[in-house]
């Protein structure tokens, strides 16, 4: 799957969807650029997580399209384009921290020396390089959390679909993982598309906020966001990308415009409930 300036990640044509008489989602057309960051947002049950569902081929449209990576949906999936954190961990209990963050490598083939350097490099990201070793009943909820966040990232993929991966983690951790996850993407150039219910999240992180109304789903408005990305280019010329995207996550949330945004997203979720 390609990625970057110029590609589309994931494209979404009048895409409908019903469970039995239900109608989830009507209407939808979407389209999230090669490196794009977009969250979507909306009242529950509005079909936020049903679309990201949909895009990672776990449920079936009634109608439209779905493209991923200019793909078929199913394709995607089989080839394993994309990294997914759902609200849920999903960890296997057999396996210890280290050896679930190394699964989606080791399906890729990839050796075990590459596969364990690789996976302590991602929980030392999240803070929970103590506990490769352990079980993930060892685990707090939050902490299970971000090793799902650390899996999905493993094996560097240019889409991450996630379903509020950071509702359970503690306030500072959060804000934390929301500068990380902006490095992170600005090194590899990987597309989001995330599923949050915080106004605050969506504006800091997206370059746009895809506003949804109640059941059944529909766009009803897209805003800018105020996604930095100054910091994540400095990677890798010697400067540390992550204290420099963490100081201006921080100045992001003092500017006039991610109030503005604020603003503007939380008066869209209005109109839509109307």
């Amino acid at each position: 799957m390609t990625g970057g300036a110029g590609t589309t990640a994931v494209r979404l044509s009048g895409l409908d969807k019903a469970f039995g008489p239900v109608e989830a989602l009507s209407g939808i057309d979407l389209e999230v650029a090669g490196g794009e960051f977009v969250s979507l947002i909306g009242p529950s049950g509005c079909g936020k997580s049903t679309l990201l569902r949909v895009v990672a081929d776990l449920e079936k449209p009634t109608a439209g399209t779905v493209e991923v990576g200019g793909k078929t949906a199913e394709r995607a999936r089989l080839d394993q384009d994309y990294g997914i954190a759902f609200q849920q961990a999903g960890l296997l209990e057999w396996r210890t921290v280290a050896e679930n963050v190394e699964l989606p490598l080791q399906v890729h083939g990839v050796a075990r020396a590459e596969r364990r350097k690789r996976a302590g490099e991602l929980l030392e990201l999240v803070g929970l390089a103590d506990f490769a070793g352990s079980r993930p009943g060892q685990l707090s909820g939050g902490m299970q959390q971000r090793v799902a966040i650390a899996r999905a990232l493993a094996p560097s993929p240019k889409l991450l679909l996630m379903d509020e991966p950071f509702g359970a983690l503690d306030e500072m951790t959060r804000e934390r993982m929301q500068a990380e996850l902006l490095r992170i993407i600005g090194e590899t150039g990987a597309a989001v598309l995330f599923v949050t219910h915080s106004i605050p999240e969506a504006a800091v992180l997206s370059d746009r906020v895809v506003v949804m109304s109640a059941r059944p789903g529909r766009i009803t408005d897209v805003i800018d966001g105020c996604r930095p990305r100054g910091g994540a280019a400095l990677a890798g010329q010697g400067v540390d990308g992550a204290e420099v995207v963490a100081d201006e996550v921080d100045d992001v949330r003092e500017s006039t415009a991610f109030f503005a945004s604020i603003t503007a997203v939380r008066e869209a979720l209005r109109k839509g409930h109307g």
